[in-house]
């Protein structure tokens, strides 16, 4: 895969992001603060996410865009699809679209959509999930935060470097098999078993616009993909549309 050589913006504006799966919008976040504009889209309701987005199935409504060609508003595309078999995305639209099968991958069937539209993209997965080609993996540690949360990237069209591994730091916090461990960093998933505060949590995640746990212990943090987006940025020229 090549680096592209520009990428368009329409004028005065910012270039536009489109964030697939988007929850509640870490991702979004960073990718603002490292200069896109964002529109997401999740089946699920988001009163919480602070950008423009749509609310249904992710790759239903890609399919729509490139059909119209409104994919060409974007710039470049995040895709996080859901790690777990069977979850409330592998139902209702998808089913009609073929991809929702109960145990079905979304992984692959993205991949395939982001492919079509021709523009840079990353997709995002948690360690031990579904396959993705690991062009990037990072760590909480690697920008001081309170979590370690490994997420691999996946990027499509373009290149990324991997910054080093720095060593953690001690444990996370929290029981392992009825056992309490303390550590400088909180487990932000689940609940109970020595788990952090809401507060915490979004000190730990670097998230301070929704209060919610599950969402909370769903999101990449922003810092993340302020770093992605801010390295693709550095490598493109920006081409202003007539």
């Amino acid at each position: 895969m090549t680096q592209p050589a520009t990428i368009r913006r329409e004028r005065g504006h910012r270039p536009r992001l489109l964030d697939l799966f988007c929850c509640a919008g870490g991702a979004a976040v960073g990718y603002a603060r490292a200069g896109f504009a964002v529109d997401g889209c999740d089946i699920a309701d988001r009163p919480n996410y602070p950008f423009p987005h749509h609310r249904g199935d992710a790759l239903a409504y890609l399919a729509h865009l490139i059909a119209t060609d409104e994919i060409r508003r974007y710039a470049f595309v995040h895709a996080s699809p859901p790690c777990q078999h069977g979850c409330a995305l592998t139902v209702g639209t998808n089913a009609s679209q073929g991809w929702g099968r109960a145990h079905v991958d979304l992984v692959a069937p993205t991949r395939e959509l982001l492919d079509r539209t021709g523009l840079p993209y990353v997709i995002e997965q948690p360690n031990g999930r579904a396959k993705i080609r690991k062009d990037l993996t990072l760590c909480g540690e690697m920008f001081g935060l309170g979590v370690i949360r490994h997420r691999n990237f996946e990027a499509g069209g373009w290149t990324i470097e991997q910054p080093a591994h720095v060593p953690h730091r001690g444990r996370v916090r929290g029981y392992r098999h009825g056992q309490y461990f303390d550590g400088p960093y909180v487990a932000a998933y689940g609940n109970g078993g020595g788990k952090p505060t809401v507060p915490e949590l979004q000190a730990a995640m670097g998230i301070d616009w929704t209060d919610v746990r599950e969402e909370l212990t769903e999101a990449i943090p922003p810092a993340y993909t302020e770093h992605i987006g801010a390295a693709f940025l550095a490598t493109t020229t920006l081409e202003v549309a007539a």
